[in-house]
């Protein structure tokens, strides 16, 4: 009897380790397969690792060529325009006629001066005659009259003779309009047969200084970019009469400050602004076919001067507190290692459309930064990796 009570306590013995063995294997099994079947649910992140170097800033910025110099020529004295010598668009010489002016009136006057000088001429001649006549008659009393009748004379002759000397300036100035100086007769107000209409009749523009392009930019922008008066510059103009686009080489000839811009974009709080501090920048361009009035533009590309970790600018997040990104924190678990979103702050000093550069102490090249995940993340939350 005993020897048949051995083998089956042995038996159950061992249907007991397997029944163990069978449960231990399906908890494990079930326990494995819970946490991958939770896994699947986590959010889905892709990754990036930040570099360090400088961004890379690109700004452009347009406006239109003006003169540097330019003459606004005018006609004074209500004369009727006669002929017109130019076009709009010539150039001309210094010196050159530019419009004729009816002087017919003008002309008139010194006609009738110049015949008034001849009566105070007659009129001495009779004065020094009178005095002739009062010395033959040795009368002293009217020898002094006759004196200073003459020195009169004298001084209305001299006063006429100006006069007419500058109706004739005048006459001579007034009746043609000449340009001031080699350039080119940008605008064109004169209406033959009518006088000036209050504008300047002749816009004249000094070609040989060349145009200027007057931009304006963020003084934070210039300073990181580094840009400087004397830099050189290329200047792409759209020039008149079909032609295709030009590049002109100029250079910065100026940088002073401008009146700041007012930025309501960059907070999320309602109502609140932000104050830009702003530059005028004047570029000088020198070219023989401009004459003014063309639409200009420039393009600075440059690396920033500053240093920072380089991030696409998906990984940037923004609140109440500023801004911050998601890094991936790989923490160890029971099972394996699980991969945690750490929201970091940090601070962005320069952007570019696809880069943004930070600065933080609590980052490195070595971290992942989270560029998108497939549901909205908050601090702690557990995520799996693309």
């Amino acid at each position: 009897m005993e020897l048949g009570i051995e083998p089956t306590d042995r038996r159950r013995k061992r249907n007991i380790q397997v029944v163990f063995m069978v449960f231990m294997g399906l908890l494990l099994f079930f326990t494995v397969f819970s946490n991958t079947i939770q896994s699947l649910t986590l959010p889905k992140v892709r990754t990036e690792k930040p570099t360090k170097g400088n961004l890379l800033l690109t700004i452009e910025a347009s406006g239109i060529l003006h003169p540097l110099a330019e003459a606004k020529l005018s006609n004074t004295t209500g004369l009727k325009v006669q002929q017109i010598l130019v076009k709009e668009g010539q150039r001309v010489e210094k010196g050159q006629k530019l419009i004729i002016y009816e002087s017919k009136t003008a002309e008139q006057e010194l006609k009738d001066e110049i015949t008034n000088l001849e009566k105070l001429k007659i009129d001495q001649q009779n004065r020094q005659d009178q005095y002739i006549q009062s010395a033959l008659e040795e009368d002293e009393f009217k020898i002094r009259n006759a004196r200073r009748d003459i020195e009169k004379g004298k001084l209305d002759i001299l006063a006429q003779e100006n006069k007419i000397s500058g109706l004739k300036n005048h006459l001579t100035s007034e009746k043609q309009l000449f340009s001031p100086f080699d350039g080119l007769i940008s605008k064109l107000n004169a209406v033959e047969g009518l006088t000036s209409l209050g504008e300047p009749e002749v816009i004249v523009s000094n070609s040989s200084q060349g145009y200027r392009l007057d931009i304006i930019m963020d003084s934070a922008h210039l300073s990181s970019l580094g840009i400087s008066a004397g830099e050189k510059v290329e200047v792409d103009v759209d020039m008149s009469h079909g032609q295709e686009a030009q590049t002109i080489s100029g250079s910065i000839e100026e940088i002073v400050n401008s009146e700041s811009r007012i930025d309501s974009s960059s907070s999320n709080d309602s109502g609140k602004t932000q104050t830009i501090p702003q530059k005028a920048l004047r570029i000088k361009v020198v070219d023989l076919e401009l004459k003014g009035g063309e639409q200009a533009r420039v393009k600075f590309e440059k690396r920033s001067l500053q240093e920072g970790l380089l991030l696409s600018k998906e990984a940037i997040h923004e609140d109440r507190e500023g801004l911050f990104v998601y890094k991936v924190d790989e923490q160890r678990g029971a099972l394996g290692n699980v991969f945690v979103a750490k929201k970091v702050r940090i601070h962005s000093s320069e952007k570019n459309e696809k880069e943004t550069m930070i600065q933080s102490d609590v980052l490195y090249v070595e971290d992942s930064i989270i560029l998108e995940s497939s549901e909205p993340l908050e601090d702690g939350n557990r995520v799996r990796l693309q």
